[in-house]
């Protein structure tokens, strides 16, 4: 069981995510808040594996709160919820450790999808609004990384394919390798980069100019 805390200002908002959780029977929503302090501060209560959190709340913000709940618990993961699918505070957010992000007015299933998604370690949701967002912040924001040299040219591949949103099922049919081969690949690639999860290690992919804006387009 996927344990889920629902962090959003606007009550009616929130209610629904939770609804819509609470109906899933592998996840389960343990707390509520109402602004980033709150979420912070009933995080460290419940111990959720899942932060369903909104970027942009009173008294702190999202990203505020996520900064602080990824420096006290390395485990617990946090989807950013954002009304703006291209939102620097977003891009902010994934840079400090967050999961990945899903739109307010995304499709019931999409939400569920990112909160499981963001718990099992397999971040990259949204995949056409997200490799929109990095490939829009690639443009501007490019800087070498000495560790991207170390990985093997296999790993290059397999990062390549994560940038493009793909799962480790689909990037083993790309690439004619084995799901857990892949699995394999991301694990050492993770580990050569210093990234916290694959976000990270797209978000560097692109920072570096590995993965330009037009490996972003819709398969």
């Amino acid at each position: 069981m996927t344990r889920v805390l629902v962090a959003d200002d606007q009550e009616v908002v929130r209610a629904g995510l939770c609804r819509i959780l609470d109906g899933e029977e592998d996840l389960e929503v343990v707390a509520e808040a109402g602004d980033g302090e709150e979420a912070v501060r009933r995080a460290g209560a419940t111990r959720p594996d899942v932060v369903l959190m909104d970027i942009r709340m009173p008294v702190m913000d999202g990203l505020a709160a996520a900064r602080r709940l990824l420096a006290e618990d390395s485990s617990v993961k946090v989807v950013i919820l954002t009304t703006f699918d291209l939102d620097e505070y977003v891009y902010e957010a994934i840079k400090i450790g967050a999961s990945g992000f899903v739109l307010k007015d995304a499709p019931a299933d999409e939400i569920v999808r990112a909160v499981r998604a963001a718990a099992a370690g397999d971040a990259l949701v949204s995949p056409s609004v997200t490799r929109r967002l990095l490939a829009e912040f690639a443009k501007v924001r490019t800087r070498e990384n000495p560790s991207v040299a170390t990985l093997t040219e296999r790993e290059l591949d397999v990062l390549r394919q994560l940038a493009m949103g793909l799962s480790n099922s689909e990037i083993g049919v790309r690439l004619f390798i084995s799901e857990g081969t892949v699995r394999t690949h991301v694990t050492h690639l993770l580990s050569k980069l210093d990234a916290r999860d694959r976000v990270q290690a797209v978000v560097l992919a692109y920072e570096t100019g590995l993965v330009s804006p037009g490996h972003t387009e819709d398969r």
